[in-house]
C-alpha cells in the first residue's frame, strides 16, 4: 500500500474513501476488502500496471465480473496479502467515517425536523387567510419542505453507503498477518513492525525493546501428550501475552513455541520487568488434560530481553536471541536481558 498515509488522514481521507466506494459502486463492484484494496491502490496510483489495466477495462465497456475481480486481486495482491500499513491505513479511514456517519444522521434528522415545523407552518399560513404575502410565503415555505426533505434522503443515503464502507474496512483482519492458531500477530506482522518500530526508534532517538519467550520444555510436552494439548498450551501463552499486551506493544508468534513482543519507548529494566510478570502469569494457572481430567505442571517460561542501541547495524533481534538461549542455558524459567548478559560475561 501506500507509504503515505496523509492520503487517508482526517478529511481529505474521508473524501478519497467517498471516492472510491463511488468508483466501485459505479461499475457495479461489491466492497469486499479485496476490492476494496484494488481499488484503493488504483485510485491512489499505487500500482501503475493495475491502474492501467482497470482503465483498459472500464474503455473497454467489459463489466468488472467477480472472475476479473480475483484475478486483479491475486496478480497484485495475493503474493503479499495485506501489509500492515493497509491495516492502519484503514483504521484511520473507519475513524474518519465514525465522525462522518454521524455527522451525517444528525445532519439529515435536523432536515427532517426543519421540514415537520415548515409543514405546521403551512397548515397556520393557509388558514390565516389568502393575502398575497401569504401566499408567496406558503409557496416558499413549501419549497423549503421539499428541498429540507430531499436533503434528508440524500444524506440517509449518504450514510448508508459509508456504513457499507465501513462494514468492508472492518473485514481488512488480514488472515495472512494473523497467527491461525493463537490469533497474535505471525512472523510476517512481527518481522514488518519491527522493522518500522526500529526506523521510528532511531528517527526519534527513543528506546525500544525487543522480547523473544520460549516455553520451557514444550517439545518434551507435546511428544509425551499430543499435538492436542500443545496447541492448548500455545494458545494459553498467547492468551496470557495477549492480555498483557497495551497500545502500539505487539504480542507475536513467530512458530512452534517461539513467541515475541516488541515494546516501543520502553527501556530495558521495564522490558525485563514485563517480561517477568509475564513469567508469573504463565505459571499461575494449571493446564487441565481434557480428556483425562489430569492436571499438567505449571507451564514456565525463558525469555530474552535486547534494547535497541541506535546504531544503524545493530542486531536487536540477534541480541534478544542470544539472551533467551543464556536463559534456557541457566536452568530456564527466567528472564535473561542483554543488560545482564554483558555482566555475565565480564565476570
Amino acid at each position: 500500500m501506500a507509504n503515505d498515509l496523509s492520503l487517508f488522514r482526517g478529511e481529505p481521507g474521508v473524501e478519497r474513501a467517498k471516492e472510491i466506494i463511488e468508483r466501485m459502486r459505479a461499475h457495479a463492484i461489491p466492497p469486499t476488502p479485496a476490492n476494496y484494496e484494488v481499488w484503493t491502490a488504483h485510485v491512489a496510483g499505487i500500482f501503475p500496471e493495475l491502474s492501467a489495466q482497470i482503465e483498459t477495462q472500464i474503455a473497454s465497456g467489459a463489466p468488472f465480473n467477480d472472475e476479473l475481480n480475483g484475478d486483479l486481486f491475486e496478480r497484485f495482491f495475493a503474493n503479499t496479502r495485506l501489509s500492515v500499513q493497509m491495516l492502519e491505513t484503514s483504521k484511520l479511514i473507519s475513524d474518519d467515517l465514525n465522525g462522518s456517519v454521524s455527522s451525517l444522521r444528525d445532519g439529515g434528522a435536523q432536515a427532517s425536523a426543519y421540514a415537520r415545523i415548515l409543514q405546521v407552518a403551512i397548515g397556520r399560513l393557509g388558514a390565516d387567510g389568502n393575502a398575497q404575502v401569504l401566499t408567496h410565503l406558503k409557496s416558499a415555505t413549501q419549497g423549503m419542505v421539499e428541498h429540507s426533505e430531499k436533503l434528508a434522503e440524500q444524506l440517509e443515503a449518504s450514510s448508508r453507503q459509508i456504513e457499507v464502507l465501513k462494514a468492508a474496512l472492518a473485514g481488512v483482519k488480514v488472515e495472512g498477518l494473523t497467527d491461525g492458531l493463537t490469533g497474535l500477530a505471525n512472523r510476517r506482522m512481527f518481522d514488518e513492525t519491527l522493522q518500522r518500530r526500529l526506523r521510528e526508534a532511531r528517527d526519534a532517538n527513543s528506546e525500544l525493546c525487543v522480547l523473544l519467550i520460549d516455553a520451557d520444555h514444550f517439545a518434551q510436552l507435546n511428544t509425551n501428550w499430543g499435538q492436542a494439548l500443545g496447541d492448548q498450551v500455545l494458545c494459553y501463552v498467547g492468551a496470557v501475552l495477549q492480555a498483557h499486551v497495551q497500545g502500539d506493544v505487539l504480542a507475536a508468534r513467530l512458530g512452534a513455541d517461539d513467541f515475541a513482543i516488541i515494546m516501543p519507548r520502553t527501556n530495558v529494566n521495564l522490558a525485563e520487568a514485563f517480561a517477568e510478570r509475564i513469567g508469573r502469569a504463565v505459571k499461575s494457572k494449571q493446564i487441565l488434560v481434557k480428556s483425562t481430567g489430569e492436571r499438567l505442571a505449571p507451564v514456565k517460561i525463558s525469555a530474552g530481553v535486547a534494547c535497541f542501541r541506535g546504531d544503524e547495524g545493530d542486531d536487536v533481534l540477534g541480541r534478544a536471541r542470544a539472551c533467551l538461549l543464556a536463559a534456557k542455558a541457566s536452568g530456564r524459567d527466567r528472564v535473561i536481558s542483554d543488560l545482564q548478559l554483558r555482566r555475565m560475561n565480564a565476570a
